[in-house]
């Protein structure tokens, strides 16, 4: 599949997946000078991009593995959605988990971008749901091993 991908600023990049088999497309800060996060600190840092996500298929923005396990800087909103009718910048909210500074440097990989069809479905009030097992077990009533 190609996605179109519109540049908004010269030091942008394009989402690059680093091997043939990768899920997720490394998007990069596209920033002019280097970002020094504190702990506890969320900020939006933008990516330079726009891009076109196919109608029946959205953009998940998810948190970059190592940067979350060696720094404790992940997604402040956990998941980002790229709708399918967006065409704004793509921005990544980051936050730091850790009792540490963190440099986010220009150009660093600090998220990663995935498209996924999805239903686009309707939603309607019902008076009565199927029936389950689980039934409205929820946070944590199914154990936990």
């Amino acid at each position: 599949m190609f996605i179109e991908v519109k540049k908004l600023n010269d030091k942008a990049k394009l989402p690059c997946r680093t091997t043939a088999d990768s899920a997720g497309a490394d998007l990069c800060a596209c920033i002019n000078d280097d970002i020094a996060l504190m702990p506890g600190e969320r900020r939006l840092i933008p990516t330079g991009i726009a891009i076109a996500v196919p109608t029946g298929f959205g953009g998940f923005v998810f948190p970059r593995s190592g940067l979350s396990s060696k720094f404790g800087v992940s997604l402040a909103n956990c998941v980002g959605v790229i709708d399918s009718d967006y065409r704004g910048e793509v921005k990544v909210p980051v936050i730091n988990h850790s009792s540490e500074p963190y440099t986010i440097k220009a150009g660093e990989r600090i998220a990663q971008l995935v498209i996924m069809p999805v239903d686009l479905c309707e939603y309607g009030f019902s008076d009565e749901l199927d029936k389950t097992e689980r039934g409205e077990g929820g946070f944590g009533s199914t154990g936990s091993m």
